[in-house]
């Protein structure tokens, strides 16, 4: 049983119109709260993000039936704070029993102690799917376009890499990964199917522990010898993962047998022969790779590279800059108003250049906003001739600067005067950008698999859209208040 919001006023529970917030305070949860009032306390927008909530979050269950459940509003307000704050689950668990005000918005009293253990905030965040964030932020940016309409004139946009959570991935490490995951799902599968065989499963972990630790040293020395040696070592790593490998296929393929035999028992034993499956598959494909490479000589092509058993979608991205040329996630495009609203973002697929998503993000952009945009800035990676003619047709004031040094003379030359403000503001975007990734999680994605990690950045940008409305919204009232300052200037001119 779920309701979107407690209607009936609690006497422990002030109004959420009413609950105070100190605008002189410089924590970043001061405007976001506040952005969460205004947001309750205009019914239409409200009933639109809750619609969108409730959707994900029944599916095909009825509302009315089963055990209460979290309020579609107090999911709005966790979720809105996890990443706007840049918060983890504990963390959050202890604002939602403690924090005064955040209580005070989700409608908390002070009568009794409301326990959210962090699972059930994990399992009810869970529910809400990336593009529902994506329509709540636009919905949250469009909120910030009817308190300041000149916004929406002029956006900016780039891309960045948001990293996937793995460790920096070797052959050795990816091969260890899989043979750990495989000696603590074979004898659990084994016990349960009464099979023998794995009664030594710790001592082949530390025994690859140790093989792994000898490459390591040997990569990191790479003294005389070096190659030799470490192929010695690679030798004994693959004979012991060929070793497991063929023992855990035993093992399967007797739990395909129990399966066939007695399809209706021991449902245990289909999901961790699926597991150990997957993870039998991921170590042999890097295994191979690892002996093509070091014993054939080969140049493993980066299409054929896995960089995580655990997070397979992870592509390598080689920006070339300054600390990190290479960098292990997606790239994900953004635009950015004159206010500072994401008003879209976008995960791009794999292979994706900048050049092929921003004619058809503009397009999507300017027919959301009703063709308010007038002007557009990106820098020299989103170049191409058609893209410079495709742009001109979508706004008044294109802005792409021109790859090549006698190109970029002549766009100078010819240059107008708001193709020239539009270069001048357009660094701004890093600051967008830095502040997404500092502030609001988006250096490093903390959630699971591809889903997650496109829900991860969308929470990201809903966090910081939410931040610059509370912000618009305490200046506007009082702009001497502290919460509701920023560096940037209010139009990016």
């Amino acid at each position: 049983m779920r309701k979107s919001f407690e209607i009936q006023g609690r006497f422990d529970c002030p109004a959420i119109q009413d609950v105070q917030l100190n605008h002189n305070c410089r924590d970043e949860i001061i405007p976001i709260l506040e952005a969460l009032k205004y947001i309750h306390n205009r019914s239409t927008l409200r009933e639109k993000i809750l619609d969108l909530i409730a959707q994900d979050v029944n599916g095909k269950t009825n509302r009315n039936r089963g055990r209460p459940g979290m309020d579609y509003w107090q999911i709005m307000v966790l979720s809105a704070v996890r990443l706007g704050c840049d918060l983890d689950y504990d963390k959050l668990q202890d604002l939602a029993e403690q924090h005064q005000a955040l209580r005070g918005i989700m409608g908390i009293g002070d009568w009794t102690l409301k326990q959210f253990d962090w699972r059930r905030i994990n399992e009810n965040l869970l529910h809400v799917k990336s593009e529902t964030m994506r329509e709540i932020s636009q919905l949250v940016g469009l909120a910030g376009h009817q308190l300041l309409p000149e916004a929406a004139k002029s956006v900016r946009g780039d891309s960045f890499v948001v990293e996937t959570n793995i460790h920096y991935p070797t052959e050795s490490s990816l091969i260890g990964d899989g043979l750990r995951k495989i000696l603590k799902l074979a004898p659990e599968l084994a016990e349960l199917l009464n099979a023998k065989g794995w009664r030594q499963h710790k001592y082949l972990q530390k025994k690859c522990k140790k093989a792994l630790r000898k490459i390591n040293k040997i990569t990191a020395s790479k003294g005389k010898g070096y190659q030799a040696k470490l192929k010695g070592a690679y030798k004994s790593l693959l004979q012991m993962a060929k070793n497991i490998l063929k023992k855990a296929e035993e093992l399967k393929k007797t739990a395909l047998h129990h399966l066939q035999s007695c399809p209706w028992s021991m449902d245990g034993v289909e999901a961790l022969n699926k597991q150990m499956q997957y993870f039998m598959e991921g170590t042999e494909q890097v295994c191979d790779l690892a002996n093509r490479r070091v014993f054939q000589g080969e140049k493993i092509p980066v299409e054929e590279k896995l960089f995580s058993l655990f997070e397979p979608h992870t592509e390598l991205i080689n920006r070339g800059k300054t600390p990190n040329p290479i960098e292990f996630g997606h790239r994900i495009f953004v635009l950015e108003d004159a206010a500072g609203f994401i008003i879209y973002h976008k995960v791009m697929a794999k292979g994706e250049q900048d050049r092929d998503v921003v004619i058809p993000a503009m397009k999507q952009v300017q027919e959301q906003l009703g063709g308010k945009i007038k002007r557009a800035s990106f820098d020299r990676g989103f170049h191409s001739p058609e893209n410079q003619r495709d742009l001109q047709i979508i706004v008044e004031h294109p802005c792409i600067a021109a790859k090549g040094k006698h190109k970029e003379e002549q766009q100078e030359k010819q240059a107008t005067v708001e193709f020239r403000r539009a270069r001048k503001s357009h660094p701004g975007i890093e600051s967008a950008i830095g502040a997404l990734q500092r502030g609001n999680g988006m250096k490093r994605c903390r959630d699971r698999h591809y889903t997650g990690y496109e829900r991860y950045v969308a929470l990201g940008c809903l966090g910081r859209n939410l931040h610059k409305l509370g912000q618009l919204l305490i200046s506007q009232a009082n702009d001497e208040a502290i919460a509701g300052k920023s560096k940037r200037q209010s139009i990016a001119v």
